[in-house]
């Protein structure tokens, strides 16, 4: 029987002993009030860019394409298009603001027939006022931008478990993620440009006549542009935390009192 109290004894002491050890790491991973109140701000920053990203890539206001206004016709188009869809619209033109030469702006009541594009799909161009798109660069600007989401959502993750984990040294991963995904974002806001471009200038030789465009950046753009800033801010937020409280004390050390 004493044996047997003994080893109970011993069971209860090394259980116990390692409740202490599991006490003291948690402790020591755990944030403190001023830093976890630092880290949710950049949280709430990261988010903020990442609804603006969502919010871009998933909508087809990137670019209005429009035409000129014509004497005589009561009609006029235009044309509105993003990553993955294209909208034509057929206007009434006393409804165009009288100070605009052109048709639009897209947001106008009107006929409006949308279509995904079938480069993601049959791989064929796709025809926009007489006019034809480089699928190449098209598919470019998507694919970086998907990859971009992909990693703005592998960033946030690292955020998250900094706080349910207390891993801190996700917050330097997680940093890195937001900064790349803000990166890719503006490189596929400007490789759309070029795919504007190329769209203006493949003009199809086939009757009838192309119309002359006019064409405008719209507000998806714009939400793509602050949600890339947003993320990089976000991310210079994150690495700044990462930084020991004081670096530039090795530079600076105090000076102690001179022997006399």
């Amino acid at each position: 029987m004493m044996m047997w109290s003994n080893f109970f004894m011993q069971e209860e002491d090394r259980r116990r002993r390692e409740a202490a050890g599991r006490r003291r790491a948690q402790g020591q991973h755990q944030l403190t009030p001023e830093r976890e109140g630092k880290i949710k701000l950049g949280l709430l920053l990261s988010a903020v860019g990442a609804t603006l990203a969502v919010l871009a890539v998933g909508t087809e206001f990137w670019v209005e394409l429009n035409t000129y206004k014509t004497n005589g016709s009561a009609i006029c188009d235009a044309a509105h298009l993003g990553l993955w869809k294209m909208c034509t619209k057929r206007l009434w033109q006393a409804d165009v603001p009288a100070d605009r030469d052109t048709c639009g702006p897209a947001e106008l009541p009107g006929e409006a027939n949308c279509t995904y594009f079938k480069f993601f799909t049959t791989g064929e161009n796709a025809r926009i006022f007489q006019r034809t798109t480089k699928k190449e660069v098209n598919l470019a600007a998507a694919v970086i931008a998907v990859l971009g989401l992909a990693v703005m959502a592998l960033g946030c993750l690292c955020i998250i478990m900094v706080f349910s984990k207390g891993a801190e040294f996700l917050l330097r991963v997680g940093a890195i993620c937001l900064g790349l995904s803000g990166l890719l974002l503006l490189v596929s806001l400007e490789v759309f440009r070029h795919s504007v471009r190329a769209l203006l200038q493949r003009v199809s030789p086939e009757p009838p006549p192309a119309p002359a465009l006019a064409y405008e950046y719209s507000w998806s753009l714009g939400c793509g542009v602050g949600a890339g800033l947003v993320l990089l801010l976000g991310s210079g937020c994150f690495l700044l935390l990462t930084l020991p409280a004081r670096p530039w004390g090795s530079l600076c050390p105090k000076q102690g009192h001179r022997a006399a």
